[in-house]
């Protein structure tokens, strides 16, 4: 017959394990994981051209944090290339290496880690608030030099087949100063525009003119458990009245959508929210 000290001593080994597990599953498990996850994105009938395309997104790669070695963004590179995406964008935090537990990468060697991006209609980035700074003219360098084109406060006309859309980036809301109404000008027709920020929290300031803005930063909050997201630093957060604007598809004046990223900040831990590349299948909105 169990006893009652038997049942205590068995009940805390239980939740000594169950509490070691959750540690190894978001200090190591989750965040060493990679995956490609697919969303399928209605948008409003002024984006019809885009219906049918497939965009890959990245962001917040943070090289040189723990389990982001140059290795890991090769990985990353093989992986969404394999999703056969007709456009990349990478939504900033991409040299970022100042993390608790993590290494320095050279600017070089991340750069050339990703060189293997390749889709159709080009590989795009914008910096985020970790890459501005002193080093953010080489870090705008050494993407251009691997193909991948910084698009901080400018456009891009991209023809597919014989329809076309337009690129827009913007820099980053903290660090960058972002120019929405003189980057827009510079679009010179009435074509779908397809925007490109690293903070979703730019969202309110822009215009319906623009289709769908991809973003990153939140990192989709880190840990979805909202009984820790006050404790953790703003990146961390799960709770709609810290950060709006947290993972997945939002409609308001247009479209957003928050990718959750690769990498970590701030705490190395991710928990129910795993690193991942955004496949977006756009396609019209059919609902009356």
């Amino acid at each position: 017959m169990l006893t009652f000290p038997d049942f205590v001593r068995r009940l805390g080994l239980a939740l000594a394990a169950l509490i070691v597990g959750l540690g190894l599953w978001a200090f190591w498990l989750e965040p060493a994981s990679l995956r490609v996850n697919t969303y399928e994105l209605p948008l409003r009938d002024a984006a019809a051209p885009l219906a049918g395309l497939r965009i890959a997104a990245l962001s917040d790669l943070h090289a040189g944090a723990p389990f982001i070695d140059a290795a890991k963004l090769r990985r990353v590179a093989a992986l969404t290339n394999a999703a056969r995406p007709d456009l990349i964008v990478i939504a900033g935090d991409i040299f970022a290496q100042k993390v608790p537990g993590g290494v320095t990468i050279a600017p070089q060697v991340v750069a050339d880690a990703l060189a293997g991006l390749s889709a159709p209609l080009g590989v795009y980035a914008v910096l985020g608030n970790h890459d501005e700074g002193d080093l953010a003219d080489l870090y705008r360098s050494e993407l251009r030099r691997v193909g991948i084109t910084p698009l901080d406060n400018d456009v891009r006309r991209i023809a597919v087949g014989d329809r076309h859309f337009w690129l827009a980036g913007f820099a980053d809301l903290e660090t960058g100063g972002p120019l929405i109404a003189a980057t827009l000008a510079k679009v010179s027709d009435d074509a779908p525009v397809i925007a490109l920020t690293h903070n979703p929290e730019l969202f309110p300031a822009v215009p319906a003119r623009i289709n769908l803005l991809i973003a990153g930063h939140t990192h989709g909050g880190q840990v979805r458990l909202s009984i820790f997201s006050r404790a953790l630093l703003r990146n961390i957060r799960d709770r709609k009245d810290d950060m709006p604007y947290l993972r997945g598809h939002y409609r308001e004046q247009t479209d957003l959508f928050v990718t959750t990223g690769i990498g970590t900040s701030d705490f190395p831990v991710r928990f129910r929210v795993p690193p991942e590349i955004s496949l977006l299948l756009l396609r019209q909105d059919e609902t009356p």
